[in-house]
């Protein structure tokens, strides 16, 4: 086919180890946002603790769930660099579920909404049940790492 020559091997070798820093570094950076946003989240928390007067449990509930995501996406970065740059996609389902249930608590004025968002955390999970019943190792994996 193509004769590649031994310089250009090596730049075509670079080429994705350079976007793969790139894209670590990027993933630092928004794990450090995301942190950031936490914190905030959880001095948001301690005022409503605080003021005490304030008696919308709706968004307080809500701040929670929104703390939750926070965590779940952190959660989810430490994660990728502990498996050697996967994402597990479980933990996509763990964010889909958060976010549907908040959907939920804050958008509940019309109920076929929220019965559509109801059938929505119902495949995801139905999707988690899947993923856990199914081999991590593929046969065809185990075959390739082996060449």
């Amino acid at each position: 086919m193509f004769k590649i020559k031994n310089g250009e091997t090596t730049i075509l070798c670079l080429i994705p180890k350079i976007l793969q820093l790139f894209l670590n570094m990027s993933l630092v950076l928004l794990g450090i946002i995301l942190s950031i946003l936490l914190v905030k989240e959880l001095i948001i928390f301690i005022q409503i603790l605080v003021e005490g007067g304030n008696n919308d449990f709706k968004i307080f509930l809500a701040n929670i769930l929104i703390f939750f995501l926070y965590f779940e996406f952190i959660s989810m970065i430490v994660k990728y660099f502990k498996e050697e740059y996967h994402f597990p996609i479980r933990y996509f389902i763990y964010i889909g579920i958060t976010a549907m249930v908040r959907i939920i608590i804050v958008d509940h004025e019309h109920p076929v909404n929220s019965l559509f968002y109801a059938f929505i955390i119902l495949i995801l999970i139905i999707g988690y049940f899947i993923i856990n019943f199914t081999p991590r190792e593929r046969p065809d994996s185990a075959m390739n790492n082996k060449k």
